[in-house]
């Protein structure tokens, strides 16, 4: 067998068992929580504004 042609594949294996995948993965999360609060927020704000102006606002 050769070495030199599994070598690359082992140290990708040695270091994704080795990092700290938890911080990476609770800082995805965190940023889809974010990112879900804020469009949740664009979205309301739309359909407020809208209902606004269907239903007569200020004219």
């Amino acid at each position: 067998m050769n070495i030199k042609r599994y070598f690359p594949l082992a140290m990708i294996a040695l270091l994704t068992t080795t990092l700290a995948s938890c911080s990476l993965i609770e800082g995805i999360f965190k940023a889809g929580v974010w990112s879900g609060v804020i469009i949740v927020v664009i979205v309301l704000a739309l359909i407020i504004w809208l209902v606004s102006k269907i239903f007569g606002g200020r004219s």
